[in-house]
């Protein structure tokens, strides 16, 4: 296994700062096992949400051999064949992966979905689940202003950004090797979180690339021995350079041949209908027609207030029919719940389509050309399910409103209210700049300002339809088909 911890792009880690990496990764051994030893076997199966739409197959792992056990190698695609390494941690990493899914398929290859995170028995899903329910807490406390302004701002703006913080990451990726034990090695991989990069290249994987998400560059995300890409310029200065990352101090930097600057990563489906979706928007703003809102919420409580107070601020308008909501709470009934208890009115409004994909699909298919009023709420316990149904909403929505998470990259108009951590500060800035959506509302009477200003005349919401259009023509959301290009791309050139 390759030491990746002494030293990161040629910047030596102090032996002090080492030892503390090693102590870190002992700590998770003794707390969640040592699985290097363990064989696991492996087997596809077909995804049944995305499957059929986006030609993606899960890679499960069964329980660990006894001894004198044969392995049976699984059946992968050798020629066609990408994997999608990703984590669930919110929703986000799971959306990017479904962009590259998506783009993969639409390219002629055979995406298998493998999510470190889905592996119970295995020591790397223990790690990870105990440090997604840290980041969920932390999510959740950062609503009280001194937690956040102490605590979980600093550390998602500038302590993941420290290159010690990866030399740590690095050796706690040596604990989520044994995954790749039995994954055949010249299968190229493409990571939407930097844990299965890492983890990937600890199992001996040859040819991967590391999409970074966000717009706020961290060493956090750093897998060296892979190719690395990112969404947009300003990301990629400040990755070629390692600004930042130990303070003052200058660094070596990134070789450019292991950094690549791609664009957005947008799924097929949507980048393929952009100019169409758009121009309905505008037709739908210039007729009068109710105007379409989807709001995303996630389970952390984070944001419900902000959530809360939009709801309350458009119910007139939808009585009205001047506007038109859609609601996706994802997998967290919970939110839902506190949203009909906070606002009685909306539960006898509200149309509710729970747990029937299929229906849920259809509707928003339907919406595409049909005419829609009132409130739809969206909720499924399934992951995939709570996730894409967003994607089939975002095509006929008029105005997607969400933090500035991995959405800020999505060409929809977007209404952008207070961030979870203070690095999702320049997704929103980066989004700004590109016209297609609006500058960061962190409280309720800018949310509402804007809403208004949206909700009241036609320019701003053609404006950004047009600015979408114009950057579609340009190839700035295309990033998921150049990080699927790239990737297939090391196998053919070693």
């Amino acid at each position: 296994m390759t030491e990746r911890s002494r030293e990161i792009f040629g910047n030596a880690i102090s032996r002090r700062d080492y030892q503390r990496a090693v102590h870190s990764k002992e700590k998770y051994a003794r707390k969640f096992g040592d699985d290097s030893r363990e064989l696991y076997p492996v087997e596809i199966e077909d995804n049944p949400v995305i499957g059929d739409r986006l030609g993606v197959k899960d890679i499960r792992l069964g329980q660990a051999l006894r001894s004198g056990e044969q392995i049976r190698p699984a059946d992968f695609d050798h020629r066609k064949g990408l994997i999608v390494g990703n984590i669930r941690m919110g929703f986000g990493h799971y959306r990017i992966s479904m962009a590259m899914a998506s783009a993969a398929h639409a390219l002629g290859y055979t995406p298998y979905w493998m999510d470190l995170n889905s592996y119970p028995q295995t020591t790397a899903t223990k790690l990870i689940s105990a440090q997604n329910d840290l980041y969920s807490l932390g999510s959740r406390l950062s609503r009280f202003r001194v937690f956040n302004k102490l605590v979980w701002e600093p550390m998602n703006y500038e302590g993941f950004r420290a290159l010690t913080y990866n030399a740590s990451d690095q050796k706690k990726a040596e604990l989520m090797a044994p995954l790749f034990r039995e994954i055949p090695k010249d299968i190229p991989l493409l990571a939407t979180h930097v844990w299965p990069a890492q983890a990937a290249l600890h199992g001996g994987m040859r040819y991967v690339v590391n999409a970074i998400p966000d717009n706020w560059p961290m060493a956090l995300h750093l897998a060296e021995g892979s190719l690395h890409t990112v969404q947009c310029n300003y990301a990629y200065q400040g990755y070629r350079t390692l600004y930042g990352f130990a303070k003052k101090k200058v660094l070596r930097s990134i070789p450019p041949d292991q950094l690549i600057y791609t664009g957005h990563y947008v799924d097929h489906e949507i980048v393929a209908n952009v100019q169409t979706d758009c121009q309905a928007r505008i037709e739908r703003k210039k007729r009068g027609e109710p105007m379409r809102f989807l709001l995303t919420i996630g389970g952390a409580g984070a944001q419900r207030d902000l959530f809360s107070a939009i709801i309350r601020h458009l119910l007139p308008a939808v009585r009205n029919q001047r506007a038109a909501l859609y609601v996706n709470v994802g997998d967290y009934r919970n939110v839902w719940e506190e949203l009909l208890a906070d606002i009685p009115e909306l539960g006898r409004c509200a149309t509710e389509h729970f747990l029937n994909f299929e229906e849920a699909a259809a509707f928003a298919d339907g919406a595409l050309t049909d005419s829609v009023e009132g409130v739809h709420a969206f909720y499924h316990r399934n992951i995939f399910e709570a996730v894409y149904i967003t994607n089939l909403l975002m095509r006929s929505c008029d105005l997607l409103v969400t933090k500035p998470s991995e959405l800020a990259f999505y060409p929809v108009p977007k209404l952008f209210i207070r961030r979870v951590g203070k690095h999702e500060m320049w997704g929103a800035i980066h989004s700004a700049e590109m016209g297609d959506g609006s500058l960061e509302c962190r409280d309720i009477p800018h949310i509402l300002q804007m809403t208004d200003l949206f909700l009241g005349e036609n320019r701003e919401l053609i404006r950004m339809c047009e600015n979408i259009q114009r950057n579609k023509e340009s190839g700035l959301y295309n990033g998921a088909y150049r990080a699927v290009e790239l990737a297939m791309h090391l196998r053919e050139k070693s």
